[in-house]
């Protein structure tokens, strides 16, 4: 993409880079109060199936992902015009869905500023390594590396290590304020738990608040490990990273059923979000379908998004992901061609 043309395309989406009070207050009542009330429901339902119970928590969870959209959006102050608000409602959707607001929301900004950027790795994504990387990296490394990158520790044991332990704590270096709001969040949330337990006993909160947070950050992490994880993705050095090509490019456009869009508030247009993080979620739809350049880039849907689920190394001569066998059948490859190269 030309430098003039990545211009363009920022200016063209200039105007989309403000909320709209009234749309935010809505999407507030239309998500936590039904999260609530399927909360109550799934709490109730225990009287008569726990089947009904995990029903009734599959939806609440979808409301969860929901109102961590708006505490995502907070993060970015693109929820409100007045930070003040952002901060207020981010940190009470945090509570909600067990994130502290300020320490993801730092994590998270520089997420956005080092997208596929394979000289500033490690903040706010998911770990990934490069194919002569892992050639060289000692065994240790390679099998904690294999160890990440496997589904069941990735999206089940993940949501449990976030929210267990790295939420709970202050990230090294962090300022006083980020500190206190975590302290806060943490108090909030021991306090509300401990009202519930006492309310309906510890067993019931389990019971019910279980399912909800691990079916929530299940689907959570896998939608933030696809929307950057697919075959013909973008990553580059420092030196020629390019900001509007790792948001294009680098980002994917998931094609969601409008009930899933909804539920995941129009987050599958990721690469729209990357390109500007200052429109809120719910102007996100609006900004793809207006902008031509941005209909054209890495599409997937609910089929094709489990390819990438063998995804493991970024091959940095071909530019794409590629599974541990095919990493395995091209080194093979290049050690037989080099082997018979014939000597000048």
């Amino acid at each position: 993409m030309a430098t003039h043309n990545a211009k363009e395309l920022r200016k063209q989406v200039a105007p989309y880079e403000s909320s709209n009070t009234k749309a935010s207050i809505i999407q507030i009542l239309n998500t936590v109060v039904p999260f609530l009330a399927m909360w109550f429901l799934a709490y109730q339902s225990l009287s008569i199936s726990y089947l009904l119970t995990l029903a009734i928590s599959v939806v609440a969870a979808g409301f969860m992902i929901r109102i961590f959209i708006i505490f995502h959006d907070c993060t970015h102050h693109s929820f409100f015009r007045n930070r003040t608000a952002n901060k207020i409602v981010g940190t009470l959707t945090g509570v909600l869905t067990l994130f502290p607001y300020s320490q993801w929301g730092h994590e998270h900004s520089v997420h956005h500023a080092t997208s596929s950027n394979l000289d500033k790795r490690g903040t706010g994504d998911i770990w990934v390594m490069t194919v002569d990387e892992y050639l060289a990296a000692p065994l240790w490394q390679k099998l904690a590396y294999r160890m990440y990158r496997n589904p069941f520790v990735m999206f089940v044991l993940g949501p449990i290590y976030i929210v267990l332990i790295t939420n709970r704590f202050n990230r090294k270096g962090a300022r006083l304020k980020e500190k206190l709001n975590t302290y806060l969040t943490n108090v909030l949330i021991f306090g509300i738990s401990g009202l519930l337990i006492w309310a309906i006993g510890w067993e019931s909160f389990l019971m019910v608040e279980g399912p909800i947070f691990f079916i929530a950050g299940m689907f959570g992490i896998w939608l933030f490990y696809v929307q950057h994880t697919f075959e013909d993705s973008y990553f580059e050095g420092d030196k020629e990273w390019e900001y509007v090509k790792a948001a294009v490019e680098g980002s994917s456009f998931y094609k969601l059923p409008k009930v899933l869009q909804w539920i995941t508030g129009n987050i599958g247009y990721h690469h729209v979000h990357h390109l500007s993080p200052r429109v809120p979620n719910y102007k996100l739809e609006e900004v793809h379908n207006n902008t031509k350049p941005l209909q054209n880039v890495p599409t997937i849907t609910l089929s094709t998004s489990l390819t990438s689920l063998r995804f493991r190394l970024w091959d940095e001569k071909q530019k794409q992901f590629i599974g541990f066998k095919e990493m395995k059948a091209l080194t093979t490859s290049n050690k037989i061609t080099a082997h018979t190269k014939p000597e000048l």
